[in-house]
């Protein structure tokens, strides 16, 4: 069972994805139970396989016994377990989170249909970050996607259903153009598998189809990620969803298209391939990535309401892990892996203790969030964790990741770069004081002249159901634990840099 390990974090969800409709015309919640089950088996197998990967190296299994590259291949080694450990646990965490969640923002009687699309989400995402085979990243990457459209538009507010569908023009368009660059490269090399198309590819590098098809994958790649200016589909998906969907999506999606960035750009493309093209890829991506940083926190910080002022936020952060990837050196590569799981708890943690506040009271404008320290204590005192740690306050896991691009920044010359990172942290500050300050300095509207018993009545305490609140605080409290701990996932990001840049 345990060599199985690898295929069995892809097949168990997509098998319960199947059963669940019809475990939930026996009893919807069952639906839940069996959700909760699968996605916590999924993190233990993460688990499992870190400890496999510490001790023996890297791991390659073998669909049916067919040897790579002519059949398909799964592989696991020191990146593929630092993002499947994060996939699984938020995927375990948001089903935790959503059974309260989801019964208020869909209804209870859509709540079966919702599990099984949300397992066939997970099943992509992992299966995305598991294949050894460009195709297969291909096939994932539409499997996660078209989850993702229909888990955006199964919201009640009719802003869902079109961003769904604005998810799915970009999407669509994002996915053709990795298509085609998968197509260029097999009509080149004759093979799908990655490693097998690394070995094949060098004397390859001047063709104009290789480089073509890796314009066309960067593109693609860029569309999926919400890489600014091609973020467009990403807002309001983040805004309109349900709450859970929001938080998980921001915690693993455009992670997970990070991973297959990382893979078609160092594993199969290689170093050497930038070295010999006549122009600087690195530059491009390095430009590309300071905008992002910058626009997304200049345009967060002009928002009303919070989950758009969230979801403008990660166009901001997704900058910071493509800055990483162009400085295209392990520091660098570190601290971009390291934002990706930072982003993934701090985003999280954000978007779950919204998400707490809407299923209370409905409220997503900042400003309706006045007061509600005294409202919901605990559920605000995790945004409030999260918050800090996103602005990059020392001993949270945004100031660790924050710390070696920085280094990184230097190392390589680019001392410009900190002035940019100073710059979006300050700006950060700007746009999440404004919610601090209403949260925890200011009274609820229609309080500020209360007396006596009309304010204690208004202001008591009335948190969200522990089953929401427990993940939200679990994900909050890992953003302290990894910034004072931060040589757990530290070395884990060094090794997988390492491998990538060899």
């Amino acid at each position: 069972m345990i060599k199985h390990l690898p295929v069995l974090v892809i097949a168990i969800p997509l098998l319960a994805a199947i059963i669940i409709p019809i475990a939930g015309r026996i009893n919807r919640v069952l639906s839940w139970y069996i959700a909760t089950a699968v996605t916590f088996i999924c993190f233990i197998i993460s688990l499992s396989l870190l400890q496999t990967v510490l001790n023996e190296g890297r791991i390659s299994y073998w669909m049916g016994g067919w040897e790579p590259p002519f059949g398909i291949e799964y592989v696991v080694d020191h990146l593929t377990v630092f993002v499947l450990i994060i996939v699984s646990f938020m995927a375990f965490m948001g089903t935790v989170y959503a059974k309260k969640s989801i019964d208020n923002e869909i209804g209870p009687h859509r709540t079966p249909i919702f599990y099984a699309i949300y397992l066939l989400f997970v099943t992509g995402l992992m299966g995305i970050v598991m294949t050894g085979d460009i195709f297969n990243i291909y096939v994932f990457l539409e499997i996660t996607s078209i989850a993702g459209y229909t888990l955006i538009a199964v919201g009640k507010k009719r802003q869902s259903l079109v961003a769904g569908f604005n998810y799915l023009i970009m999407g669509t368009i994002g996915a053709t153009f990795i298509l085609l660059g998968i197509g260029y490269l097999y009509l080149m090399t004759g093979t799908l598998n990655i490693a097998d198309l690394a070995n094949r590819l060098p004397e390859l590098y001047q063709t104009s189809a290789v480089i073509t098809a890796f314009a066309i994958l960067a593109i693609g790649l860029s569309i999926k990620v919400a890489l600014f200016p091609v973020h467009i589909w990403l807002p309001n998906s983040y805004t309109f969803a349900p709450s859970v969907i929001s938080a998980v999506m921001a915690a693993t999606a455009t992670k997970v298209g990070a991973y297959a960035m990382y893979r078609i750009l160092f594993t199969v493309f290689t170093p050497a391939f930038f070295a010999s093209l006549g122009f600087q890829v690195a530059h491009v991506l390095l430009v590309m990535a300071v905008i992002a940083i910058l626009a997304g926190s200049i345009l967060a910080v002009s928002q009303k309401d919070i989950k758009k002022m969230l979801a403008y936020s990660s166009v901001g952060q997704i900058g910071y892990i493509v800055l990483g990837v162009s400085l295209m050196t392990v520091t660098g590569l570190m601290g971009s892996m390291l934002h990706l799981l930072n982003h993934a708890v701090m985003k999280g943690s954000l978007f779950l203790a919204v998400g707490a506040v809407v299923y209370r009271y409905g409220i997503t404008s900042i400003e309706g969030l006045r007061g509600m320290g005294k409202k919901m204590p605990v559920t605000m005192a995790a945004f409030t964790i999260a918050a800090l740690s996103m602005i990059g306050v020392p001993l949270t896991v945004g100031f660790v990741s924050k710390w070696y691009l920085a280094v990184a920044s230097i190392k390589v010359g680019m001392w410009y770069l900190i002035p940019v990172i100073m710059i979006s942290s300050l700006l950060t500050a700007v746009y999440f004081w404004r919610v601090i300050d209403n949260i925890w300095f200011k009274a609820a509207e229609g309080e500020e002249h209360g007396h006596g018993h009309a304010v204690s009545t208004g202001t008591k305490a009335v948190e969200a159901p522990l089953s929401m609140l427990v993940p939200t605080l679990t994900v909050a409290v890992l953003c302290i634990v990894f910034g004072v701990l931060a040589f757990a996932p530290a070395s884990l990001a060094e090794q997988a840099a390492m491998i990538l840049l060899k």
